[in-house]
């Protein structure tokens, strides 16, 4: 075990809790991160966790050692990614996390332009709609819609998603087309329960007046995937991210509902851990999403 190899492991065991997710962190056995630590423990001549059956806890020289340990981590990637100027010698491990859609329908059609630019990239593409844990999962760049609440973190705008109202033809031609904002009030609509604003559907005419509208709704659903297909089936009107239904309004599958309106946004965000020194592989990521969906 070199001194680095002995910083990184004991920091991954206080980020991720235990040897086992440390262990996950660093590809490596909970047995060899446990040997690790010891070694450490033994160098330095001082305790730095707290053992017990059930808990691991750091000691206070322990939470020293962290204290001092990141910014040493942090100052030897930004020494090896200096001296890697190439372009070639982006490399390492990339653990993304995107929503499932947007992973599905934007990122993973271009994520092979991406990785031709860097051949010595490594990718983990983690899709999933649930809020992770960057630290504890070792994820370097998340991608999020929405708004950034933890102030932990940095995020960086790549662009906004705004959202549109949409409808099958045939739903239109039998149930009639909307012509002001209230008359929402008298259709089926399809509400995404990942949206806060649930029923109350915010529209904003073209002179810039703002009214909120009760919908009506029988199908609530946590997909916006799923959204789009029940609107294709006929099952009312939906509130759908534009780049969802682009395909099907382009192919006037669906028909925009109220298209002098705008309904509301969300921001793309790209989320990274609060680190002073940015390692260049999540600066060359966060670079690629900015030139492929930025405004």
């Amino acid at each position: 075990m070199d001194t680095i190899d002995g910083i990184k492991t004991i920091v991954a065991v206080v980020e991720t809790g235990s040897f086992t997710a440390a262990g996950e962190r660093l590809g490596m056995s909970k047995a060899l991160v446990s040997k690790y630590v010891g070694e450490v423990e033994q160098r330095i001549d001082v305790r730095l966790f707290n053992r017990s059956t059930r808990r691991l806890s750091l000691t206070e020289a322990g939470k020293e050692y962290y204290d001092r340990a990141v910014p040493l981590l942090e100052e030897f990637t930004a020494l090896a990614d200096n001296v890697a100027i190439s372009q070639t010698a982006v490399q390492g491990r990339l653990r993304v996390s995107a929503p499932v859609t947007f992973g599905e329908m934007s990122l993973s059609p271009v994520i092979v332009e991406f990785m031709a630019l860097y051949p010595k990239i490594q990718l983990d593409l983690q899709l999933t709609d649930r809020k992770v844990d960057m630290v504890a999962d070792a994820i370097d760049v998340e991608i999020r819609i929405g708004s950034v609440d933890d102030s932990t973190l940095i995020a960086r705008q790549i662009s906004t998603v705004p959202l549109v109202l949409c409808a099958a033809p045939d739903y239109l031609e039998q149930h009639g087309t909307p012509v002001e904002a209230q008359d929402l009030a008298k259709h089926q609509c399809i509400i995404d329960s990942n949206f806060r604003i649930g029923e109350q559907w915010p529209l904003t005419s073209s002179k810039k007046v703002t009214e909120t509208v009760k919908v009506s709704s029988r199908i609530a659903v946590n997909s916006p995937k799923a959204v789009k297909e029940i609107a294709l089936a006929g099952g009312g009107i939906g509130l759908i991210p534009e780049f969802i239904v682009e395909d099907a309004l382009f192919l006037e599958d669906l028909k925009q509902v109220l298209p002098e309106h705008t309904v509301m946004s969300f921001g793309l965000y790209a989320i990274y851990p609060h680190r002073q020194y940015l390692p260049r592989k999540v600066r060359c990521f966060i670079d690629f999403l900015l030139e492929r969906f930025g405004e």
